[in-house]
């Protein structure tokens, strides 16, 4: 390779493409001893990892060894639910022209998906509190995040985004689109709306947010968006504010402790305790001694305490709500126990999904979204934001009224700083420029002069 792999992904703009966003040029500039795919695509309806799995093994499997070898890992996974089995199928096919290559099956259960719990699943290792899988030496990679860094090897920047258009939609489907198209365009590549009162969810069910404008573009983290009737029960959580919240727990909380008993970094052994924060917020320390408000900074915001909860309260708007109140007064996470071991009844607790996608009452949707590959779509403007990322915004590197043909890049990082670049997804003017946006003009849409 003329480059080194890591500045291959940084000329790409490749960030994790599973909704974190965190710039993988950073992410895999380290030596570990594994590194796993993660596969498990945990969130309700979505439909985008399993079928790019079966569908470009070869090169999913082929990104994953070169950064092993970068990484100088001595083993690379694939973690995936044992219920894919399309992909695991193609998968294990394939692996036979890798060395040091695994499948590893897991379990239907939500939140399989969070790496710290596919850490465990496949290593045993306990990421510590506050920590991150590279400190029990594993890099955690996103499937399409691996397809990216194919596609960059071969000098193609990240342009195009995978994602599933399902719930209330005549077609449901998982699409190759242009970053910067809008998300109504994207529902009508669905085949649109089949209601006429509606609301989307961006991301999945659990740890997606409901969008306030149709008009706001797809970035390179949008993995999903689920069309759901105004007023469903899913919509109402969501929308369900603090206070009233608060409210409830004082009166409502049975201090049945069924939240932290389902808490993925709980069962981990982590110090975190959704119920005791309940308490402590509800009636501050008269009540409960023995949590802090701390505890708050390990919650990965999965939202599974709320499925627990048998009157519908929301720990994990408390834990979130805590975080930004001590962010704000400059409190660090003080949390950085190394638990020696799991919960030991964990594996019995694990929530299975057909039983949370039966409570988020969405069992009418759950259904295929088919991988369709559209070559000869014709966008006619994209609003690429210039922040798709972790860390700082893109600086513009293009005017207004410049011709740009698509992956010519228009906005870089200032030396030094977290982020990613970003490139032109189409090709057409710079119509214009802004603090959040660069609006690019398609060929098909400019006026022949």
């Amino acid at each position: 390779m003329e480059k080194d792999l890591i500045q291959y992904i940084q000329d790409a703009g490749i960030v994790g493409a599973g909704g974190a966003g965190f710039p993988t040029h950073v992410k895999v500039n380290a030596k570990v001893e594994y590194v796993i795919v993660n596969g498990a695509e945990c969130e309700p309806l979505l439909r985008v990892d399993q079928q790019l799995m079966a569908e470009k093994s070869f090169e999913i499997l082929s990104a994953l060894n070169i950064v092993m070898k970068v990484a100088g890992a001595i083993k690379g996974y694939v973690a995936l639910k044992k219920k894919y089995r399309e992909a695991i199928f193609v998968l294990e096919k394939v692996k036979d022209e890798f060395q040091s290559i695994e499948i590893f099956p897991m379990g239907n259960f939500y939140p399989a998906g969070d790496e710290q719990v596919t850490v465990y699943e496949v290593t045993k290792r306990i990421v510590p509190e506050g920590g991150i899988p590279l400190d029990v030496g594993v890099i955690v990679i996103n499937v399409e995040t691996l397809l990216n860094v194919y596609n960059a090897i071969r000098n193609i920047p990240v342009t195009e985004k995978y994602l599933t258009v399902t719930g209330a939609v005549r077609n449901p489907v998982t699409i190759r689109v242009p970053i910067g198209i809008s998300i109504q365009e994207a529902i009508d590549l669905a085949g649109g709306a089949v209601i006429e009162n509606y609301k989307v969810i961006d991301g999945g069910p659990m740890m997606g947010k409901v969008v306030d404008d149709l008009q706001k573009p797809v970035t390179k983290t949008t993995k999903g968006l689920i069309i759901l009737p105004e007023g469903h029960s899913l919509l109402r959580s969501k929308e369900k504010d603090m206070n009233t919240m608060l409210r409830m727990a004082k009166t409502a909380c049975m201090h049945c402790s069924l939240c932290t008993e389902v808490c993925p970094r709980n069962l981990l052994g982590h110090k975190l305790h959704p119920d005791k924060l309940i308490r402590l917020a509800s009636y501050n320390s008269t009540c409960e001694k023995e949590a802090s408000a701390t505890e708050a900074f390990l919650c990965c915001e999965c939202a599974l305490c709320e499925y627990a909860c048998v009157m519908d309260l929301q720990p994990w708007k408390l834990h979130i709500l805590l975080k930004n109140q001590m962010n704000a007064l400059g409190i660090k996470n003080p949390n950085k126990r190394k638990p020696q071991a799991v919960h030991p009844y964990r594996q019995y607790k694990q929530f299975p999904v057909r039983k949370l996608i039966a409570k988020l009452d969405l069992d009418h949707y759950d259904v295929e979204a088919p991988l369709k590959e559209v070559e000869s779509l014709d966008f006619k403007q994209v609003k690429i934001a210039l922040k798709q990322h972790i860390g700082a915004k893109a600086n513009p590197i293009v005017r207004v009224g410049a011709f740009v043909e698509k992956g010519q890049l228009i906005g870089t990082i200032e030396e030094g700083k977290l982020g990613a670049k970003i490139h032109a997804s189409i090709a057409g003017v710079v119509e214009k420029i802004d603090d959040c946006y660069i609006e690019i003009k398609g060929v098909s849409a400019i006026e022949v002069r």
